[in-house]
């Protein structure tokens, strides 16, 4: 299999088994995966209303880049390193972009 393939495969069954959890205590807001697989994006978006605050961000943010996945956002407390690997990236294959490079630490 398509290296990019299998990413896209284990990204989406990542995407789909959290999606399955509602966020706590709010009724009306629902978890939305956006996938534009053409470009290597994938996204899981919270969006709806809890009381009178509209609720829309991103959970978890991912892209293929190259021969790699690109951990762009990861706004849980999930160990999101282990949590690829148990569906198939390994750990040599993702970037965790999220994290500041050690050259721009002042």
């Amino acid at each position: 299999m398509d290296k990019k393939l299998g990413f896209e495969k284990s990204i989406l069954a990542f995407l789909e088994s959290y999606a399955l959890i509602k966020p706590y205590g709010m009724d009306n807001v629902r978890n939305q995966i956006v996938a534009d697989r053409e470009n290597g994006h994938f996204q899981l978006v919270r969006l709806g209303w809890n009381e009178s605050e509209h609720i829309h961000y991103t959970v978890f943010h991912f892209d293929i880049i190259g021969d790699k996945v690109w951990v762009q956002e990861n706004r849980t407390d999930l160990p999101i390193v282990d949590e690829l690997e148990s569906f198939g990236i390994s750990s040599n294959d993702l970037v965790l972009n999220f994290w500041q490079p050690a050259e721009l630490v002042l």
